[in-house]
């Protein structure tokens, strides 16, 4: 009798409430698969983009990571709160099985409000429109011949912005000439001049925050992070100086709701060149020219080293302390296992390809220059 009497109360419980949040999280990614309209007209441009600024007005002010502190925090609550429920199991040794069954439904209402709110608080924007349809892009097949002189335009650019630069290491090397701070507001006016030429840009963005343990980034291979719980995007400021200002505008791109890698990685291209600060300019470029000669590695080395000849020393210096950088972080166990995550949650959101689609940036470069620069 006692035990049915507490079946009951475990029925009644009023927290069992947050459990319909699953099953709502799982209808509107469904209408976000099946409605276009839904996802971007209702949500990604109304709801989403209210949702988000008033999220980041608020940890906005507080000049730290609230998701780098909430991520060093939550290990200790969650140890606390085990530590606390085998003391209850314990000392009510009668109720053991009610106790436990308290247990699995408080953690899948903890589950269920974290999926809920991931969803509404960005996870949506993976089904949103493609960026191209934004900046009219037509993407279409290209030739290698194409790709070179794209490589070659890129690689002209980023030796005149290099040869502009103001501040330089003693190994000439890039050395930013501004705090991180100072550069997250660079990064933000950079944003707001797109936003002219895009208006779906428009809007206040949170400052992008440097993480304090950026080196266990790095050990991750991750240069910056955007967490949607807190509207925040969060840059490993560890890593080479000139990787910094892009890494920024792309975690950035995230906050206005482009969640794709290979669109955000060209929107920070975008906001770079569009910038009136020349180490912005420099790094977005510079994440362009990577991206595009990659691609040309790939399809034609002989090509490839062709425009390899013509960067300036300071960009070779430059791409040469980049890769010294980050030798000792690659095949750790580590790295691995966060790689394996990362694809799996792009994957799980609708980039198929997974960490590859971080390359796809060169088929919307080259539609750009076809347009812009051959006028096509």
């Amino acid at each position: 009798m006692k035990g049915g009497c507490n079946l009951r109360d475990l029925l009644r419980l009023k927290r069992n409430y947050l459990l319909i949040l699953f099953p709502l999280s799982i209808l509107f990614i469904w209408l976000a698969r099946k409605s276009s309209f839904f996802v971007e007209q209702i949500y990604a441009l109304h709801v989403y983009r209210w949702l988000s600024q008033f999220i980041s007005l608020i940890t906005g002010l507080i000049p730290i990571s609230m998701a780098e502190l909430l991520i060093l925090i939550l290990p200790i609550i969650l140890v606390t709160l085990l530590i606390k429920f085998i003391i209850h199991l314990v000392k009510d040794k009668d109720n053991i099985k009610i106790n436990v069954a308290k247990g699995l439904i408080n953690i899948l209402c903890s589950l269920s409000v974290v999926l809920f709110s991931f969803t509404i608080l960005g996870g949506l924007n993976y089904y949103r429109y493609s960026f191209t349809y934004y900046s009219n892009l037509e993407i279409d097949k290209y030739s290698v011949e194409e790709l070179y002189d794209l490589t070659k335009h890129l690689a002209e650019q980023a030796n005149d912005f290099r040869s502009r630069i103001p501040k330089v290491d003693d190994n000439d090397v890039f050395d930013l000439s501004m705090s991180n701070y100072q550069l997250a507001k660079e990064a933000n006016k950079a944003m707001k001049n797109l936003s002219k030429e895009y208006p779906v840009f428009k809007g206040r963005y949170a400052s992008p925050k440097p993480v304090l343990f950026s080196p266990l980034m790095s050990h991750a291979e991750i240069t910056g992070i955007f967490i949607p719980f807190t509207m925040e995007a969060n840059v490993n400021v560890d890593i080479t100086d000139y990787a910094i200002p892009y890494t920024m505008l792309h975690e950035m791109a995230h906050q206005r709701g482009f969640m794709r890698e290979d669109e955000a990685n060209y929107i920070a291209y975008l906001a770079g060149i569009s910038s009136d600060n020349i180490e912005l300019m420099y790094s977005s470029t510079m994440l362009a020219l990577i991206s595009s000669g990659n691609a040309l590695y790939s399809q034609d080395t002989d090509l490839y080293f062709e425009i390899r000849d013509i960067y300036s020393e300071g960009i070779v210096k430059d791409i040469r302390a980049n890769s010294e950088y980050w030798v000792k972080y690659e095949d750790t166990v580590i790295s691995t296992v966060s790689n394996k995550i990362n694809d799996t949650y792009l994957k799980a959101n609708a980039q198929a390809d997974g960490v590859k689609s971080y390359g796809r940036m060169v088929d919307l470069l080259l539609a750009k220059y076809r347009a812009e620069i051959l006028g096509q």
